[in-house]
């Protein structure tokens, strides 16, 4: 049986906070470079608000510590998203890709653009696992890591190909990026990791309808559930002609008037 408080209202939350948290990052990181100082300040306040807001949350089951830890860990998230859009914590190559490079070379020179924002997306990851080890409540860290699975993976389909890799969220600074991407084509890779992130949807869905209905169990389930569903659409997207300005045209309309 679906219920409004266990299943609607943390689809709702979890989609709202989604789109106007992507967008609002977006608009953020494609102003000019002079106001990164003053974005990378906010978001690492908020970074280190969600941490904390993530450790008090963690110390109890309840419908509320649960959507606490769940904002608490998309604070965090956008704190590594804006690092990596103004290109604080890119990597340490900021130039575009060799063409004459192939196979394992080409992986490397890839990898190198990205290289710090993975090892600190990863390290937060683990500080977040220790520190809801064997607490009652880690949604937080469970949401931060299924973020970060679903990242990477879109992040690997790209470098393979896709048929659609439409990179207008990436601000001008960070144009050097889009070399890197495949050829644009449909593959294997897409489509298995669109039926995984979906297998995985239906298995935290089938905890939700399981779980005793308005519980704690029930809303974390639900929220899991819907950022897998908003992974599968994403991964959906690249297969698809989409274009992000669809959905975020409003985050890019001073961009031109911004850049340096």
């Amino acid at each position: 049986m679906v219920s409004w408080a266990g299943h609607i209202i943390p689809f709702i939350v979890a989609v709202a906070i989604w789109f106007f948290a992507t967008g609002l990052i977006a608009w953020a990181d494609n102003l000019g470079r002079a106001t990164f100082s003053r974005s990378l300040t906010i978001g690492g306040v908020g970074g280190i608000a969600g941490l904390l807001v993530i450790l008090f949350a963690s110390m109890s089951v309840s419908v509320s510590s649960v959507y606490l830890a769940f904002i608490g860990a998309l604070m965090v998230w956008g704190w590594h998203e804006i690092g990596f859009l103004t290109g604080a914590s890119a990597g340490p190559r900021r130039e575009g890709a060799d063409p004459s490079l192939r196979g394992a070379r080409r992986f490397a020179q890839a990898s190198a653009t990205v290289l710090h924002h993975e090892i600190t997306l990863a390290l937060t990851a683990l500080l977040l696992i220790s520190l809801s080890w064997n607490m009652p409540n880690q949604i937080g860290a469970t949401v931060f890591v299924l973020l970060f699975g679903l990242r990477l993976s879109s992040k690997i389909n790209l470098y393979v190909g896709v048929p659609n890799s439409s990179s207008e969220m990436l601000p001008a600074h960070l144009a050097y990026l889009r070399t890197y991407f495949g050829t644009n084509r449909m593959t294997v890779l897409l489509a298995a990791s669109v039926i995984a992130i979906a297998a995985l949807a239906g298995w935290f869905g089938s905890l939700a309808l399981s779980a005793p209905v308005g519980s704690a169990e029930m809303v974390g389930a639900s929220l899991l559930t819907t950022l897998c569903l908003l992974g599968a659409l994403e991964h959906v997207f690249l297969a698809l002609p989409f274009r992000d300005g669809m959905l975020w045209g409003w985050a890019f309309s001073r961009r031109k008037t911004h850049q340096n």
